[in-house]
């Protein structure tokens, strides 16, 4: 099943941001949005998760859905430890003591059960986004939106936490939509690419990522007649 947005439009006052942006996003896939910085990617994400409604257009079945967040920066917070903050998304689902369970056993499946006492002050920035991965893993949710997750990563701990974050999403099964303005970032992770234009952004591209793991990776040359395709896209 496609999830289909439709003629999308947003304004912040006389700035058109998004103008008219339709695309069909595939259900149990990842989807990234690939496009120049401030085109309007995190304005799409903020309204796919409800946070933005004040926009003209339809986002079809994607409205009401639930969602897990990741945003660009950790959204940790500094006072509590990486089990807390975990089980602090799901308190409405479960009582306290529950709740520290499951989040324990979402930090286990990052690789961070001997880290659940400690607080972000303590941890390196690869912990802490594997610490943002366990919370949006954790959450009961629909659908995974994650706003430029891995950018301000080291290139080796970027790849680690890449990998962690396509096998979860393997395992687990769900739609996830990811937004980047790195295109080999875009080939590392994505099923389907969507480029947008600048602002007012429109769809220039859509783009079937059909390459194997190896064949995707930073060091593989097998990707880079995609990657010149994607610049050019980027450029025009």
């Amino acid at each position: 099943m496609d999830y289909r947005i439709e003629n999308l439009y947003k304004s912040y006052g006389q700035l058109e941001v998004l103008g008219g942006l339709s695309m069909e996003l595939e259900q149990g896939r990842v989807s990234v949005l690939l496009g120049p910085s401030g085109c309007g990617k995190t304005t799409l994400l903020n309204i796919l998760s409800g946070l933005d409604k004040d926009y003209h257009g339809s986002i079809g079945q994607l409205a009401g859905m639930r969602s897990s967040y990741v945003f660009q920066e950790d959204r940790l917070l500094p006072w509590r430890s990486a089990v807390e903050n975990v089980a602090m998304v799901l308190h409405e689902h479960a009582e306290k003591a529950q709740a520290l369970v499951l989040a324990q056993k979402a930090l286990a499946l990052v690789g961070l059960s001997d880290s659940a006492s400690l607080k972000p002050s303590a941890m390196s920035g690869g912990m802490k986004r594997r610490v943002a991965l366990a919370r949006a893993f954790a959450y009961p949710s629909d659908m995974l939106l994650l706003d430029e997750p891995f950018s301000s990563l080291d290139i080796k701990t970027r790849i680690s936490v890449m990998d962690l974050f396509l096998s979860l999403r393997e395992d687990d099964g769900r739609t996830a939509i990811v937004v980047t303005h790195d295109v080999r970032e875009a080939i590392y992770l994505a099923d389907r690419i969507f480029t947008l234009s600048d602002k007012p952004a429109v769809l220039k591209s859509c783009t079937n990522v059909s390459l194997g793991r190896q064949e995707r990776a930073y060091a593989s040359a097998t990707a880079a007649s995609l990657e010149a395709q994607l610049y050019q896209l980027l450029l025009e």
